[in-house]
């Protein structure tokens, strides 16, 4: 049972969450924000757009911070692959098919004024109900989705 919950043993996944949650109370507790990665690129088109939706001050004072965020989370990735000695990823997804689900992802995260992490780590560890909401609509959405995606020969 546990091979299949957690199909490459469970201490990375462990280790992970640990490391995630811990940075993420740092960003709170050192610096009084809260972390989340679906504002980063809003705040990152005010760079280049005019629209006035983008330069709404929240944005605006937030994307020197929002960008440190993004690039740590890239590097972060960047360096434990290189840790491991490869950078490969693999799936049988179509390429349109994940570009698909991006934008839905995208807008769903802006329609919910924020993303998986922003809800599912910070919100639920704020104890906001709205975040409980949207990391449980999220979940089953998803849920349903993945079945259906296997129902039609879609595999990961």
């Amino acid at each position: 049972m546990i091979e299949t919950l957690f199909p490459n043993g469970p201490w990375h996944y462990l280790a992970g969450g640990l490391l995630i949650g811990t940075a993420i109370g740092a960003l709170y507790l050192l610096a009084g924000l809260v972390g989340g990665l679906s504002t980063f690129f809003s705040a990152s088109l005010s760079w280049v757009s005019r629209l006035p939706a983008l330069h709404q001050a929240k944005l605006l004072e937030s994307r020197n911070w929002r960008l440190a965020y993004a690039a740590g989370l890239v590097l972060g990735g960047v360096l434990f692959a290189a840790s491991l000695g490869h950078f490969g990823a693999s799936t049988r997804v179509p390429p349109w098919l994940m570009l698909a689900g991006g934008l839905l992802i995208g807008f769903g995260a802006r329609l919910s004024d924020g993303c998986t992490a922003g809800h599912g780590i910070c919100g639920l560890a704020s104890l906001r109900w709205p975040s409980l909401v949207a990391v449980v609509t999220f979940l089953s959405t998803a849920i349903v989705v993945a079945q259906l995606a296997a129902h039609f020969g879609v595999l990961p």
